[in-house]
């Protein structure tokens, strides 16, 4: 069923530099988008000014609620498609857009920077999510496809364990 499967917010992917025009067509559409926008100072040779660019370059989050504003989304021009990670849509929870909307709303917070740091070979870094939550790990390889393994010392027994875990699962 539609309803359970792609209701939500979801992550579209657009063209480069496409994204305001993508979220103005998106409203215009009656679909409800969400374009995280942050104030940057641009310096030219002959003047400063402040400018909005997309927190998330290239991404624009709509809310679907019905298989017709799934299929609208990807009418609007401008739109590649909806972002995936292997077979399944990516979805945001509704509580992470609040978090996203609530510190662009703040007025003293500056300097909003998006990342995604991958951590290095040798860190030391804690598993935050997942039954290992709590574990303190170091970083031994990385790999391609978003997973580091890690080693856990088992200190009371001498011993070691290597496993690969989602790169998302360290602090």
């Amino acid at each position: 069923m539609f309803y359970n499967t792609y209701n939500g917010w979801h992550v579209l992917y657009v063209k480069s530099r496409h994204e305001k025009k993508v979220h103005h067509l998106l409203l215009k559409a009656s679909v409800e988008s969400f374009l995280p926008l942050v104030k940057i100072k641009r310096q030219w040779s002959d003047r400063k000014k402040n400018i909005l660019k997309p927190l998330f370059p290239s991404y624009v989050f709509v809310n679907v609620h019905s298989s017709m504003d799934f299929y609208k989304a990807l009418e609007v021009n401008g739109v590649c498609t909806f972002l995936r990670f292997g077979q399944e849509y990516a979805k945001v929870p509704g509580k992470e857009v609040d978090k996203i909307k609530i510190l662009l709303g703040l007025k003293d917070v500056t300097s909003i920077q998006a990342s995604v740091r991958v951590p290095k070979v040798g860190d030391i870094k804690k598993v935050t999510y997942g039954s290992l939550s709590g574990l303190e790990c170091e970083v031994l390889r990385i790999d391609h496809n978003n997973k580091v393994m890690v080693r856990i010392g088992i200190d009371a027994l001498q011993q070691n364990i290597t496993a690969f875990v989602p790169a998302y699962y360290l602090s």
